[in-house]
């Protein structure tokens, strides 16, 4: 396409430009029935790349029906294979984060190759702004990466107001989602509320933002690199205070957080008080929160965390009965008592009590498909120290329930048939 191609094709243009929709390569777009996905299968379809979609049905509202039919047709009209999933998401808990866990599962499972999703400028825009509010610190404004995994964003140099233009001056029809203006959510009132504001000192202010999430992207692989450097020059830990003392304090702060992190093992936020409290610190130790504490002994500094406690042992459990796990008191009720509710036939007579295992995985009730215990406890957030600890139920070679978190859907309860209620509690020693 030409540099004076029509202004409408935007989208087309900046799909084209981000290499992330290649001919003849495999690509999965995942279509919701609004004007973003609508746009996207257009233009990978146009960009010529062998693509198939996914639309999830989670039938929480009056017109899922109709979004899952326009999605058939739009498919249906321009040879695109659809693959539809219906599920069911919790009554609790961030419904936004439980459904985007929920798409990402079904496609990693259909995807032959990348999967696309329809994320745009304006919601790059949303989601720097909202981090902007509620998590300090530059990471949050680095905004979403156009490719994480196989997850990648083709559309996010294009605007909301550029995908509709597209769509409109494609014939292509799509549906509005009346959730996305439902004040009940965060993003929506910074949809609703703070863009607007934005858009009339500046009516690029959605560019603007993304350029500059963009240019301190960049600038974030100067900023790692700076760091990985003094860290070799420091030498392994425990490091001498007095060498940190020497960095200019931005860095010295983006050291010390590396060094927090490869103990920890994971993302760690360590803020300006915290590297003040660090440097400071001459003897002893600083607990930081999450079992990591900085210690320091000889005007040397390290990064520790708290051994967690063994695994305990497996128990058996009788149905009905109780049994004692490592802290926990387990219990197996028949009837509608517990925490969560079992089919007695698919729990059977005997249960197993036992520690979170590596590569455990597990088909939650609602999820439509398996899912491993160590995304679910990252999902929960549930703490590192915690998940070993905690009571995996198991029966008949397949996990029934973890304690607290989820049901197996084979044995999930069923109408009019005898239940089992499952608790665990905190034994009193």
């Amino acid at each position: 396409m030409s540099r004076g191609s029509p202004e409408w094709e935007a989208p087309l243009r900046v799909a084209r430009q981000s290499g992330l929709v290649r001919p003849g390569e495999p690509l999965l777009v995942m279509v919701s029935g609004g004007a973003d996905s609508v746009c996207l299968l257009d233009v990978a379809v146009r960009l010529e790349a062998a693509v198939s979609a996914l639309h999830v049905n989670y039938g929480l509202r009056a017109e899922a029906a109709g979004d899952e039919q326009l999605c058939r047709a739009l498919c249906h009209s321009r040879g695109v294979p659809l693959e539809v999933e219906r599920a069911t998401l919790p009554e609790t808990g961030n419904l936004q984060a439980e459904a985007r866990a929920v798409r990402y599962a079904h496609a990693e499972r259909h995807a032959r190759g990348d999967y696309a999703t329809a994320h745009t400028a304006s919601d790059q825009a949303e989601t720097v702004l909202y981090r902007l509010a509620v998590s300090p610190g530059r990471r949050g404004l680095l905004g979403m990466p156009a490719r994480r995994g196989r997850l990648v964003r083709p559309l996010l140099r294009a605007t909301a107001e550029e995908t509709r233009a597209y769509c409109r001056r494609r014939g292509l029809e799509w549906r509005e989602d009346r959730s996305n203006s439902d004040r009940r959510f965060a993003r929506a009132r910074v949809r609703g509320d703070v863009l607007p504001v934005l858009r009339a000192l500046n009516p690029a202010a959605e560019r603007t933002i993304v350029e500059t999430s963009l240019l301190l992207r960049d600038e974030s692989e100067v900023l790692d690199e700076a760091v990985s450097r003094a860290v070799r020059e420091l030498g392994p830990p425990p490091t001498a205070l007095s060498e940190l003392e020497r960095l200019p304090r931005g860095l010295a702060r983006l050291v010390l957080r590396r060094l927090a992190e490869d103990a920890a093992g994971g993302a760690t936020a360590l803020g300006r008080d915290e590297t003040d409290r660090i440097l400071a610190l001459r003897a002893g130790a600083l607990d930081l929160g999450g079992g990591l504490r900085a210690v320091v002994e000889h005007g040397r500094l390290r990064f520790a965390t708290e051994g967690p406690a063994p695994a305990p042992e497996p128990v058996l459990l009788p149905v009905p009965g109780q049994a004692r796990f490592g802290r926990w008191d387990v219990a197996a009720r028949l009837g509608a008592h517990g925490e969560a509710l079992l089919d007695a036939a698919a729990l059977g007579p005997l249960a197993v009590v036992r520690a979170w295992r590596d590569g455990d995985r597990m088909r939650p009730v609602g999820l439509g498909g398996t899912k491993t215990l160590q995304d679910l406890f990252t999902d929960r957030k549930v703490p590192r120290d915690l998940r070993r600890q905690l009571p995996v139920i198991e029966a008949g070679g397949e996990i029934a329930w973890v304690a607290g978190l989820a049901v197996g859907e084979p044995f999930a309860a069923r109408e009019g048939a005898e239940s089992v209620g499952l608790s665990a509690r905190q034994a009193v020693t």
